[in-house]
């Protein structure tokens, strides 16, 4: 889950009546998103073949730490990356509906970017059982799509999968609210990954991403649960951005340096 704004993205509130027209660089920035994510998805589809297969780790909570730091620190250098720069290093479509709610990400790009990240989603889990082989299909990976633990059932996942976008787009304001609060996103969302992983991992499953669950959802055959990993943290990433922008509760104010556009 990342949380930078892309960079050439108008930082204001938008207006009431969008306008028509896409920004510019919307279908490169769109393609960034895509390619991201997909790798994104790869590495976490390949991390769970190797830590909980029968023939790698074997799983445990163990395994789900060691997971969460590899996609912290990943996630971390993708946003680093001149794509992520580009784009902003999204790869959530609930961090893009926090930013747009958080008046620094124009509504307009909101679809094209979410469409892009649900599609690498897919490209990304496809890609790495053309890598691994049959075992990415099988139990317990099954594409590494997310399951919760005993005992949780909807309601609970969607308290805790809100719960975490609502904390997150909080940290995102605060951030964003300082110049070195900018500079240090990308850690900040490597290491809240990495503990998400690990801490909820075993138990509501600690996706917090939609994206994270839908290619799996999807090729895994399991999406019955798929709408609760979306909604929550789509929920919660609106509810923290409304916290935020009417009751100013971190005390700070989003910085919003006017942004010139790159051209395509």
């Amino acid at each position: 889950m990342t949380l930078t704004p892309a960079r050439d993205a108008a930082a204001h509130v938008p207006d009431p009546v969008p306008a028509p027209s896409p920004s510019p660089g919307l279908l490169r920035r769109a393609a960034c998103e895509f390619g991201l994510t997909a790798l994104l998805l790869l590495a976490v589809v390949s991390g769970v073949r190797w830590l909980f297969a029968p023939d790698g780790y074997g799983g445990g909570g163990v395994a789900f730490a060691l997971l969460g730091a590899g996609v912290g620190v990943l996630l971390g250098a993708l946003m680093l990356s001149a794509p992520g720069r580009w784009s902003g290093g999204h790869l959530n479509p609930a961090v893009t509906v926090a930013l747009w709610r958080l008046g620094v990400f124009p509504g307009r790009d909101v679809v094209p970017y979410v469409v892009a990240q649900l599609g690498g989603s897919v490209a990304g889990t496809w890609a790495a059982g053309l890598v691994w082989g049959p075992v990415v299909a099988r139990p317990p990976v099954s594409h590494a799509v997310v399951r919760p633990g005993p005992g949780w059932g909807e309601g609970a996942v969607m308290a805790a999968e809100a719960g975490v976008l609502a904390g997150s787009a909080l940290l995102l304001a605060g951030l964003l609210g300082h110049p070195v609060g900018r500079r240090l996103l990308p850690y900040a969302v490597g290491l809240v990954t990495a503990l998400v992983i690990a801490v909820l991992g075993p138990l509501s499953g600690g996706s917090a991403n939609p994206a994270r669950q839908f290619g799996p959802a999807l090729l895994s055959g399991e999406a019955g649960r798929l709408w609760v990993y979306a909604a929550g943290p789509v929920l919660g990433a609106v509810a923290g951005a409304g916290l935020r922008r009417r009751a100013g509760i971190l005390g700070v104010r989003i910085a919003r340096p006017p942004v010139r556009p790159r051209q395509p």
